[in-house]
């Protein structure tokens, strides 16, 4: 490996590790119908087969910035895979549904770990100048595990058994294990602080209640005890956090990175943009399924065009973010991507799959140019020593803004349907139901665009070669990367 520059062996070990970890999460919705079935559980039982899993990402990802800079990233990269391969294997052996929510508990332990830790390795891999193909390798998994989760458990239930849903992570895993731990290179931060207890039991128990509560406010309703309560809770917990960690003398969230302005605003961009992606992507398999009588399997192969359009289209992105910036690359991809959204606001019974297949094709093409830009550039001005806690910032936001989008999307589907439909079983109601709610995830993608005024190219110079290249401008490196440092060495 070592004829492989170093960069591309994080590369490559990110997006199997990330891949593994959302194709599984995406995959195990399609098999909540059959496992509900095969273990004889109502819907409120089997969903704790997604929401276990979201809990424990919940508790472990803002912990996984502290936890890599103070054992290693590559320690605890390899030990997240481990964690995530072995309980993959676990789920696979399952004999009662109590089992498979402890094994898919201890899944979440190792997910929670997997991408931060990995977002981590791969921006210190890659200098800031060459941010913008970093952000092209964090494409790959973020889009393609989505659209490809529902084709392949659709295929894996339909044909064969949903315990190869977590089968086929085995091969996936220790392959990717063996790469890391003959390619990696370890890194600690020689100042990672103290374990935090206070910061992490905050930032756990509030990121993991409110999440709670966005994932049952669809179905229970907003005003619901059991809704209501932890999100509060949750929100109480998430204001006391902000007020320790600004008084611990070594937090383990690093809320002061918020302050600087171009992570900041990269993180409102990207939340905003991601909670419309993922919101879009819950709610039309849902129409293709329910509404146009879709397999799986079909309505995964209609959805799979976006992923191909923003994978051949973020090559060309990551290309032109040195010349143009990331400010009006960001700002156009959104306005575009809100247009090309808008029409699936008029789709009908009628309508053409290879239309709605383009439809999606063409966001797929306009969210590269959104995210690749806004991705290269939110590590902008954070220091290297600052990237691991960067990155559980990142992932934590992330996680909320999907959860977010669902819950928004699936409260006005919901409402909608009730409002024109009375009921599901109506096929004319529903579907203008769907049609407000896919202009509703349109409007949440201008509210993204309006957002992304924020960005200021000259806040990311560090990573546009002609401003980082230009005579008054000049790129201070206050540490050496990791992967420079050590190859002396070797």
């Amino acid at each position: 490996m070592s004829r492989i520059p170093y960069k591309w062996i994080v590369a490559i070990v990110f997006v199997a590790g990330t891949f593994m970890d959302i194709l599984d999460t995406t995959s195990v919705n399609v098999a909540l119908p059959t496992l509900a079935q095969e273990f004889d559980a109502s819907i409120s039982q089997i969903e704790w087969v997604v929401l276990g899993y979201l809990l424990s990402l919940a508790v472990w990802i803002p912990a996984s910035g502290w936890i890599g800079d103070r054992f290693g990233t590559k320690k605890v990269y390899l030990f997240a895979l481990v964690v995530f391969t072995g309980a993959s294997m676990l789920c696979g052996v399952a004999g009662s549904l109590a089992q498979l929510n402890a094994f898919r508990i201890l899944q979440g332990v190792g997910g929670g770990m997997l991408v931060p830790v990995g977002t981590a390795m791969l921006f210190r891999a890659f200098p800031p100048i060459e941010r913008a193909k970093a952000s092209t390798v964090l494409i790959v998994p973020t889009v393609l595990a989505p659209a490809l989760g529902p084709v392949v458990g659709g295929w894996f239930v339909t044909y064969h058994s949903w315990r190869w849903i977590f089968y086929l992570n085995l091969p996936v895993g220790i392959i990717t294990f063996f790469i890391g731990l003959f390619g990696l290179k370890e890194h600690k931060e020689p100042h990672a602080g103290k374990f935090d207890l206070p910061g992490f039991v905050l930032s756990g128990a509030g990121l993991a209640a409110i999440l709670f509560a966005l994932s049952r406010g669809p179905s229970d309703g907003w005003a619901a005890p059991i809704v209501l309560i932890p999100l509060i809770g949750g929100l109480l917990a998430f204001a006391l956090l902000v007020y320790v960690e600004a008084h611990v003398e070594e937090p383990m969230l690093a809320l002061r990175l918020l302050k600087e302005r171009m992570f900041r605003n990269a993180n409102v961009v990207t939340g905003l943009a991601f909670g419309s992606f993922a919101g879009l992507l819950f709610i039309l398999p849902l129409f293709l399924q329910t509404l146009l009588g879709l397999s799986a399997i079909q309505s995964g192969l209609t959805t799979f065009p976006q992923a191909v359009g923003m994978i051949l289209a973020s090559q060309v992105a990551g290309r032109l973010y040195h010349s143009v910036g990331p400010r009006r690359l960001v700002i156009g991809g959104l306005i575009a991507m809100t247009i090309v959204t808008l029409p699936l606001a008029t789709v009908g019974f009628g309508t053409s799959l290879w239309t709605i297949r383009l439809i999606m094709f063409a966001r797929g093409l306009c969210m590269a140019f959104a995210f690749v830009p806004i991705q290269a550039s939110s590590y902008a001005n954070i220091q290297p020593q600052d990237t691991g806690r960067a990155s559980a910032i990142y992932s934590a936001q992330r996680q909320i803004s999907a959860s977010l989008g669902v819950a928004i999307l699936a409260t006005v589907l919901a409402e909608a349907i009730a409002h024109y439909a009375g009921s599901p079983s109506n096929p004319a109601g529903a579907l203008d139901a769907y049609q407000l709610t896919f202009f509703v995830a349109a409007l949440l993608i201008a509210v993204a665009a309006a957002s992304a005024f924020l960005i200021r190219d000259r806040d990311a110079a560090s990573t546009i070669r002609r401003l980082a290249e230009a005579d008054d401008f000049v790129v201070e490196d206050p540490a050496p990367l990791p992967y420079e440092e050590r190859s002396e060495r070797r």
